[in-house]
Formats: structure tokens, C-alpha cells, sequence
């Protein structure tokens, strides 16, 4: 059985870092975005536990407890705020009408600011070219002025960080 909140409104900030502050809650939204799909508990339990132990296997009592806590405190907080969905049933999770929010702030998931840095680098990279070869006097190039060149790109590179900023 599936209880789920009717929570439709973005999550504040500071509702993210709350859940992404805790070890165990930022392990379950990981283990999800790994996973992509529906994930056992007792999965997930097993690789908390074997992440909090340099021993294998798992000592038992470890994982007891780290499945316990995910039922009584974590999934119950996770589903509350729509970050997942909980199939109490069934001891699986899928990521609910907020998952993505969260998964933003959680390290290596933000695809968009990836993109904005391959680009500030791909301009940079760019303008060095231009300054270099204007400075080996190619034909092509040493028209251009190196100094106007720089200012150009480099606005551009502001013009996107602006640009990421605002929109």
C-alpha cells in the first residue's frame, strides 16, 4: 500500500539542505538517482549499512538498525515532502513529485551546470587559441587584435554566467 502526500508546492531551500543533511536520507535520494527506478529498502538498508562499517559482510545488528531507522524516521520524511513515494507493502521506493528538486543539490546531478562550464571552457579555450596564434603572426589571425579578442570573450563568458543567473 502507497501513502501519498498531496504536497504540490516546491520545496524551500532550506527544506532540501534539511533533507539532504542527514547522511542516511542523502544516501537513499543517490541510491535512486543510481538506481533510476524502484528500489528495495532492503537494498537500500544493506548499502547504508555497508557504507557505515569497514567490515564484511555487514554485521547484522548494524543493518537491523539502519533498516529500522529508514522505516520510522527517513522514508516516512522522504515521503512527506513528495521526495519519494513508499510502497509500505511491498518495502519499495520510487522517486515521488519532488525527487528532481532535491537531486539538484546533490553532488555530480546537475547536468545544466556541467553544461555552462563546458562552454566557459570551450570559450576560454577559444580565446587562448585566438592570442596565440595572432602571436605566431598567421595571417588569418594577426589581423585580429588580441586585446578586443579577450574583452569579447570574456563578456561572453559574463553574458552566460548572467545569463545562468537570471534565467
Amino acid at each position: 500500500m502507497s501513502v501519498q502526500t498531496n504536497r504540490t508546492e516546491p520545496l524551500e531551500e532550506s527544506e532540501v539542505f534539511h533533507i539532504l543533511g542527514n547522511d542516511r536520507r542523502r544516501a537513499i535520494v543517490q541510491l535512486l538517482a543510481e538506481d533510476g527506478g524502484q528500489i528495495d529498502v532492503s537494498d537500500v538498508a544493506t548499502e547504508i549499512a555497508s557504507t557505515e562499517t569497514d567490515t564484511t559482510p555487514v554485521p547484522n545488528n548494524l543493518y537491523k538498525s539502519v533498516y529500522v531507522s529508514l522505516q520510522q524516521t527517513h522514508l516516512p520524511q522522504l515521503e512527506e515532502d513528495a521526495v519519494i513515494e513508499y510502497d509500505s507493502d511491498a518495502k519499495t521506493i520510487q522517486p515521488g513529485r519532488h525527487f528532481d528538486e532535491v537531486l539538484q543539490y546533490v553532488d555530480g546531478h546537475n547536468d545544466d551546470h556541467s553544461r555552462v562550464l563546458w562552454l566557459h571552457l570551450g570559450i576560454c579555450l577559444l580565446g587562448l587559441a585566438i592570442i596565440a596564434l595572432a602571436g605566431l603572426g598567421l595571417p588569418v589571425v594577426s589581423s585580429i587584435d588580441p586585446v578586443l579578442s579577450s574583452v569579447l570573450l570574456f563578456l561572453a563568458v559574463a553574458a552566460s554566467s548572467l545569463y545562468q543567473l537570471l534565467g
